[in-house]
Parts: C-alpha cells; structure tokens; sequence
C-alpha cells in the first residue's frame, strides 16, 4: 500500500502541477533545462521550445519573427502560464523598443501573458536595489548589453565578456572560474554583478561570489526563475528557500 501510495503521489505531482511556464530558448541551449528543472519549486512545470533565435542562427528579423512565432504557438498547446522570451543577448540586442515589440508579438500569437530574460534581469537588478554594475559574460564583447542596461538605468563600471565562439564554450567555463572572475573584475564603485547569459554554469557560483564580495549577484537563468515564481506565486504558494540562488529569491515581495 505505501508504494502504490508513493506512486500516487508522483503521478499526482507530474500531472497536475499547480502552475505552467513555456520558455522559448535558444536551439543551441543546453544549459537552461537541467537547470530550471534543478531549481524551479515543486508545482511548477517548465516546458521548452527551441528557435534559432541566437548567435550565427539568428537570421534576418524576418526570420525571427517566424522564429518566435512558431515557439511561442508550440508552447501555447500545452496551455502554460506565462511564456517567456528567454535569451538575454537577442532581447537587450533588440533595444527596449524591440523587445517590447517581442512581447506583443508573443500575447498577440498566443493571448498568454508573455515576459523577456532582459526584462526579468531588469526587475531582478531593481530588487536587490543595483544601480552601478559589472558585468560578466561569455560574448565576443558586451556591445549590446550596456546600452540596453544603459537605456533601462543603470551604469555598467566595468565589464568583461570572455570572447567564446561556442555554446559549448560557454558551458565549459566552471562555476569556480566564474568566482574568480567575479573577484578579479569587481570594483569599489560597483554595487553588484550582472552575470549575463542563459546557457552557462553561472548560477552556480551566485553564493559563493555573493559571500565572497558582500555585493548581490544576479544571473539570467536565476532572475528569469525569480520572476516566474513571483509572478505565479498565487498559484505555488510560499516557495522554499534557496540560499544558492542568493539574495535575489529574497525579494518575491511587491
């Protein structure tokens, strides 16, 4: 009986969450999914649909747009809360206007309530109270990302972007090299650290830099999560507390 019972409840868990999530990444991402599906509370189901919506893949914005749109009407079959734009370099590189042209196109093709990474990363800045940064990244350079934090009010005091010319590059800088760098480029002026893209090991070092400098830490992976549980916190009820993902999943308030 305790095991049919313990079965009962896994499939009760599996079929029934208390609250959806679609995100529509990048096809060369692999770092995203094992990720939410790490970290994101119990009750939230995390689907995925893949664009060529980044890098070399990118295409002309014609192409993104199709892009988005086909993502975005997979993700509404399978009817969830909140979809979101999820690729820090393509929404900032698009500029305030652009992305915001992203999210109409997404509630317009669906009717579900959509969100953006760079929009996410935004809030999560303004919630530990960020107004002068550095930032750290795995880009050929940071050419989109201060103007975007530029026009949304922030004041980037340094940067640093590694110049990797793969994903997979990406993902193989380890959580410890991500510490390091955090302490070699931090500075007095700055109030904390942007570590900027999606499909890295960042997240894991967000406590250790975090207790190491004494400044917030936020990631693009973290804040998209922040900003899903917040916004559905009605529907998932208190979250648990997830010290690893720093001080940020402190501020679910307002």
């Amino acid at each position: 009986m305790d095991a049919v019972t313990r079965a009962d409840i896994t499939h009760d868990e599996i079929a029934a969450p208390r609250a959806r999530v679609g995100l529509i990444i990048p096809s060369v991402n692999r770092m995203t999914e094992p990720q939410f599906n790490r970290y994101a509370p119990p009750g939230l189901r995390v689907h995925v649909a893949r664009g060529r919506i980044a890098g070399h893949v990118k295409g002309t914005p014609e192409e993104l747009t199709k892009e988005i749109e086909r993502a975005a009407l997979t993700l509404m079959d399978c009817g969830p809360d909140l979809i979101v734009f999820h690729c820090t370099g393509t929404a900032m590189s698009e500029g305030p206007a652009g992305e915001a042209r992203i999210l109409d196109q997404i509630r317009k093709t669906t009717g579900i309530p959509p969100a953006s990474t760079s929009d996410l990363v935004v809030e999560a800045l303004r919630a530990v109270g960020l107004k002068s940064l550095v930032v750290l990244s795995p880009y050929a350079d940071n050419n989109d990302i201060i103007p975007y934090l530029a026009a949304r009010g922030f004041t980037v005091v340094h940067d640093k972007a590694l110049g990797l010319k793969s994903a997979t590059a990406f993902e193989e800088v380890t959580p410890q090299q991500w510490l390091e760098l955090a302490v070699e480029h931090d500075r007095p002026a700055a109030d904390g650290i942007f570590l900027s893209c999606t499909n890295t090991r960042q997240i894991e070092a967000i406590e250790a830099i975090e207790r190491t400098l004494g400044k917030p830490v936020v990631n693009s992976n973290q804040a998209v999560l922040w900003g899903c549980v917040k916004r559905l916190r009605s529907a998932l009820g208190e979250p648990a507390q997830m010290p690893e993902l720093g001080r940020l999943m402190q501020r679910l308030d307002g």
